[in-house]
């Protein structure tokens, strides 16, 4: 049996070897952080390389991303589906081995990390996901959810402020089965971090309400082990073991030094850390011995073999709750009779219209789909009674009780984004976390990452546009739904009434391919007319909401709150003797998916005279307009006053509408 060092070094080489390879990436952090990630891995991890979705096992997130040869040398020597010719492929073209770990592309790989401080961020997320499915399934005697998430950090993540939100929320809802490694190292890409890092990250941590292990060797097995048997004995605290490593350790003359950060070590180097580490296979050879140390897949097995009995056991005490179990968490399901309870609600929204705010139809929608899927939970970034995202049936997750189904996420908007990455990732909700449109841009590069992996997550933001009013442009969107229109893989909603918010909701928790982005206004909205037929192609994103007779001569496309505008200023229109449409479109992606027949039988190529209505930038909607067509749009940031009065200030009014579209006309 080789030792541990010589295990360790299978990290190493590898490590080296693709680098070098592929000409850049990041050799230091994998070859510093060998050692611990033998002992997790060979010691402690739970996991099965032959299925790697089996829903009991161990996460592991690599928070510091750019050091990914770590974890594909983990999964290759493991005995995951990734062979060493992928290793060989290295940051290539369709190799499953990206430069940072995307989830999707590399079985094993659980969440797409790489901006630093979102690995650890949504690790967060997955332990809470643990804990509370814990919470609603456990039952005495039988204890089917039981599995640690495990994330190793560096210094760069702890510098990010995402960091910072999200491991204090993880210290006050006491997430004891997550254990982070920070892998100190005093080393970022600029050199010596501490003309610029000097944080006492212990007591910073021990401050977040952390079960702190210091002054752990990271090179040292015996201390890493009982460091992780340390964290493991303490159950109501999350756990930062602090390990001082050497990066680039086995590298003779590039160790300790920013050289091996973010760059191939070259031939020469290479080959003296070989010799360093009595290393005498050539370049991408792994000894047999080696292999069989390493190998997890007949122990995986059997780890999940048990699992399976411990779940017949349970199933055979608990039917419906297993069965519950199967549908959420195995299969993912919504619950069978969801469509059809979804669309009573829509069509009661339907024959039911109200004047009032998109973001109370919201509210009414989380209710009636809350009482339908026990599996939502929901949450806002210290905003629940301006968001309005609970409802008479919320209730608190806490550090004693996790059997809740609403997160108080305090001011933390980018933390809150990255964890609900994590919460989705892990399984077994569907979740939405809710703020202030404006405030979409603290989370951005969370809610990026969310689309990037394709997660099933729905943000709700309210308060969308200078029609919320006095609180002045600093709390008024101009430009972020143009963002998040063009983020790929992103739905984005902006309904007018509790039909279109309705629709909107149902299409994304029904979504399994990507989130959702709902938008709505903090003022209230007067109710549209449309008919029965109408409602159905609400969910095509885009539909013919008042119509003429025969061809239209100018068409008028709206979402949100200047739907109803927009009907008053066809109206006018219509009076004067013009043909008119008038097309609400509440979600452009969904509508841009729509078949060319659809898309032509609302706005038919023919007809050029168009004019868009939004209060928010009008650049975004050239594409619809085309470049000889009309945005009554914002170009400038808002004002400081009563949302009605802006509104009109800023030409959002029926008589202004009507201008435009006549200016096409003469």
């Amino acid at each position: 049996m080789p030792s541990r060092i010589e295990l360790a070094n299978a990290i190493r080489v590898l490590s080296m070897d693709a680098v070098q390879k592929a000409g850049s990436g990041h050799p230091g952090a994998p070859m510093g952080m060998a050692d611990i990630a033998e002992v997790l891995w060979n010691d402690f991890i739970k996991h099965n390389p032959q299925n790697p979705l089996w829903t009991d096992r161990d996460r592991f997130v690599l928070s510091n991303g750019h050091g990914s040869m770590l974890i594909y040398s983990l999964l290759h020597l493991t005995g995951y589906d990734l062979p060493m010719e992928e290793l060989k492929n290295f940051r290539q073209l369709h190799s499953k081995t990206p430069g940072h770990p995307e989830l999707g592309y590399t079985p094993g790989v659980e969440i797409t990390t790489g901006p630093l401080g979102q690995g650890i961020s949504t690790a967060v997320g997955m332990a809470l996901g643990e804990k509370m499915l814990a919470a609603q399934f456990n039952r005495d005697g039988h204890k089917i959810v039981d599995h640690y998430t495990y994330c190793f950090l560096g210094d760069g993540c702890l510098m990010e402020g995402v960091s910072h939100e999200s491991c204090s929320l993880a210290g006050t809802l006491g997430l004891g089965k997550l254990v982070a490694f920070w892998d100190d190292n005093g080393i970022s890409i600029d050199g010596h971090v501490e003309g610029w890092f000097t944080d006492d990250t212990p007591k910073r941590f021990e401050a977040y309400g952390w079960h702190v292990i210091a002054n752990v060797d990271g090179h040292d097995p015996d201390a890493v082990k009982r460091a992780i048997e340390a964290a493991q004995a303490e159950d109501q605290k999350p756990t930062l073991i602090c390990c001082k490593t050497t990066i680039g350790f086995g590298s003779p003359n590039k160790s300790g030094s920013h050289d091996c950060h973010g760059a191939p070590l070259g031939d020469d180097e290479i080959a003296a850390a070989r010799e360093f580490l009595k290393w005498d296979a050539a370049p991408f050879e792994i000894p047999a011995d080696v292999y069989s140390g390493w190998d997890a897949k007949e122990d995986g097995a059997a780890a999940e073999k048990s699992w399976n009995e411990k779940f017949e056991a349970y199933k055979a005490a608990y039917p419906e709750d297993a069965a519950e179990y199967e549908r959420r968490v195995i299969k993912g399901e919504l619950p069978a009779e969801f469509e059809a309870k979804a669309q009573e609600f829509i069509q009661e929204c339907h024959k039911n219209p109200v004047k009032e705010a998109s973001r109370k139809a919201s509210q009414k929608t989380i209710a009636a789909y809350n009482k339908l899927l026990p599996e939502m939970v929901g949450g806002s970034a210290d905003l629940a009674g301006s968001n309005l995202t609970m409802w008479e049936g919320s209730r608190p997750v806490t550090a004693q009780n996790a059997e809740g189904n609403y997160i108080y996420y305090g001011v933390r908007e980018f933390g809150m984004s990255a964890i609900m990455n994590g919460l989705s990732a892990h399984g077994g909700f569907i979740n939405y976390g809710a703020t202030f449109l404006m405030f979409q841009q603290y989370a951005a590069n969370a809610v990026r990452m969310s689309a990037l992996m394709k997660l099933r997550n729905v943000f709700v933001y309210t308060h969308d546009s200078i029609g919320q009013g006095e609180d002045g442009p600093t709390h008024q969107a101009i430009e972020v739904l143009g963002t998040l229109r063009l983020t790929p893989n992103m739905d984005t909603w902006r309904p007018c009434d509790n039909t279109e918010t309705a629709v909107a909701w149902k299409a994304a928790i029904e979504r399994k391919d990507g989130p959702a982005a709902l938008v709505f206004s903090r003022q209230g909205i007067d109710s549209v007319e449309r008919a029965d037929d109408q409602v159905a192609n609400i969910a095509k994103g885009g539909y013919v909401l008042k119509d003429c007779d025969g061809e239209p001569e100018v068409i008028l496309i709206a979402t949100g709150s200047e739907v109803p505008v927009t009907v008053e200023a066809a109206d006018k229109l219509t009076a004067a003797g013009k043909k008119v449409r008038v097309v609400s479109m509440p979600s452009t992606s969904v509508f841009d998916q729509q078949d060319a027949e659809y898309k032509e039988s609302v706005l038919p190529l023919s007809v050029t005279n168009r004019v868009a209505v939004e209060a928010a930038h009008a650049d975004y909607w050239y594409k619809y307009v085309g470049i000889d067509g009309r945005v009554v749009g914002m170009t400038t940031f808002g004002e400081s006053a009563k949302g009605p009065d802006l509104m009109n200030y800023f030409g959002f009014t029926a008589d202004n509408i009507a201008a435009t579209a006549q200016e096409l006309l003469d």
